[in-house]
């Protein structure tokens, strides 16, 4: 789905590519032993290496070669089986060796594809064109004090996997998308944990806008280091209106790198747009070149789980649903446990919508994430059951499932409790209706003359007679024998 911007001089359409920044699940760094725990005190997660101590070499952590095969398998993408790590030279304060270890000309992970499930029902497959290992800087700090900035060296040397984008995106929709599913995916396999506001997943943005119909592509800006999905999708807005007021009053885009500010809502400028040979890559003389047996590629796709768009194929299968209720379940992997749970031997749909409306809706008010739910899914599921057996009717259900949230207690031992229990009596059914009846004889009259919505107000007076424990099927059904015969 295009984003147009419409303008004097014509239509213009945005063109989008991400290189999206994801840390390693790991327990230690890219070539080093440090651990990699957020939130330590500065500098206590420092090693010689890190902190480039003269004579120090790096080491290679195979689990972190073992996330970028996985994260690589995940995205449909070739595994290459030679890839070099080079010196990416350039200075940073927070960057000791004066380099960053990365990969340039042959990194680990080649081409794929990543398929996007859009609103309107239709699908997108958007190109990747690589996947590779680096080291992250440190960090430098200025609000410490007035006159000096200090350097926080623990993520130094932290492994990122950069997955670049073709230049596929065209709206900040579809690129908001792209980052969820691309963090959905990386949350299955376990090779990243998506988390945003501590920095385990950012993205440089690349923008350019050309008029609708042209098929070159025109200077493109890159806005550094966004960090939540809603800033990817305003910093394109934001930039993509900034280059085709460029482009209109006469100027050209220049090829930069920008920062977006989203409390004044603007792009400026950061520095200018490095090229590959101003880094002066060369392969690191201290490590080898990374070399992978086929066998052992096979080995980890042998044990990759269930992906969301297998899981999403599966869900609308073996339970009968909509692929889009499917596909707001597989989003988030917790999800799509928590609904197999609760919907195991049961009717899917009234799973679906008492997690997706009722849970969702209560985890949501009380800020909270489906991890944290005081409901299990086997409460969940029992509510379910209580439902279908006519235990308790769907009024009756929703009073539970508030003190299920407000208590984690089992829903069985609630309706124990309180005494919530469906009337299914036929006796006490007849006699809250024959009492009704006499009661309001007007309305009585009423649905005799044919006003059958009267019926449903009588209704209402048995359930509140009854406060709810009735049930609304033989109450309707008594309604309909004693009044119309």
């Amino acid at each position: 789905m295009a984003y147009l911007i419409e303008s004097d001089s014509g239509t213009w359409e945005v063109v989008i590519g991400l290189e999206v920044h994801a840390q390693v699940s790991s327990r230690a760094k890219l070539f080093s032993g440090s651990p990699t725990d957020f939130g330590a005190k500065p500098n206590t997660q420092v090693s010689l290496v890190d902190a480039a101590m003269p004579g120090m070499l790096p080491v290679i952590n195979e689990i972190c070669v073992e996330q970028a095969v996985r994260t690589g398998l995940g995205l449909n993408a070739q595994i290459n089986l030679h890839s070099v790590f080079e010196r990416k030279n350039y200075f940073y304060a927070d960057l000791p060796q004066g380099y960053q270890i990365s990969q340039y000309q042959y990194p680990i992970v080649g081409e794929g594809t990543v398929v996007l499930d859009m609103p309107d029902g239709t699908t997108r497959e958007i190109g990747i064109e690589r996947l590779h290992m680096e080291q992250d800087a440190g960090k430098s700090m200025h609000d410490q004090d007035p006159k000096r900035s200090f350097i926080d060296l623990n993520r130094a040397g932290v492994c990122l996997m950069e997955i670049v984008s073709k230049p596929d995106l065209r709206s900040p929709e579809e690129a908001g998308i792209y980052v969820r599913k691309l963090r959905s995916i990386m949350r299955y396999l376990g090779s990243c944990d998506g988390n945003m506001e501590q920095g385990s997943l950012r993205a440089d943005v690349n923008v350019s806008v050309r008029l609708q119909g042209e098929t070159d592509f025109r200077t493109r800006a890159e806005i550094k280091n966004v960090n939540s999905v809603r800033f990817i999708m305003q910093a394109i807005e934001v930039e993509a209106a900034r280059q085709v007021d460029v482009w209109e009053s006469g100027d050209e885009v220049v090829q930069e790198t920008r920062l977006f500010d989203p409390n004044r809502s603007e792009t400026r400028s950061m520095r200018a747009k490095e090229f590959a040979h101003d880094y002066r890559y060369f392969p690191d003389p201290d490590l080898l070149p990374l070399d992978l047996d086929q066998t052992y590629v096979d080995d980890i796709a042998a044990k990759l789980p269930e992906l969301p768009d297998a899981k999403k194929d599966r869900f609308i299968v073996d339970y009968g649903l909509s692929a889009y209720d499917a596909g707001v379940l597989v989003a988030d992997k917790e999800t799509a446990l928590f609904f197999e749970e609760a919907a195991e031997g049961r009717n899917a749909k009234l799973a679906v919508n008492w997690l997706t409306t009722n849970l969702f809706g209560a985890l949501n008010a009380a800020g909270k994430e489906i991890t944290e739910s005081p409901i299990s899914a086997t409460h969940l599921g029992g509510l379910l059951d209580l439902l279908a057996d006519g235990t308790i009717s769907s009024r009756i259900a929703k009073d539970v499932f508030e003190e299920m949230f407000e208590t984690s207690k089992d829903p069985a031992a609630i309706i124990e409790e309180k005494g919530l229990k469906q009337i299914t009596d036929t006796g006490a059914i007849e006699a809250a209706v024959d009492a009704a009846i006499i009661s309001n004889p007007e309305q009585a009259d009423q649905v005799r003359d044919g006003n059958d919505k009267a019926i449903g107000w009588f209704v209402g007076q048995v359930m509140k007679a009854t406060q709810g424990k009735a049930n609304p099927q033989a109450v309707n059904e008594l309604l309909q024998t004693r009044l119309k015969g």
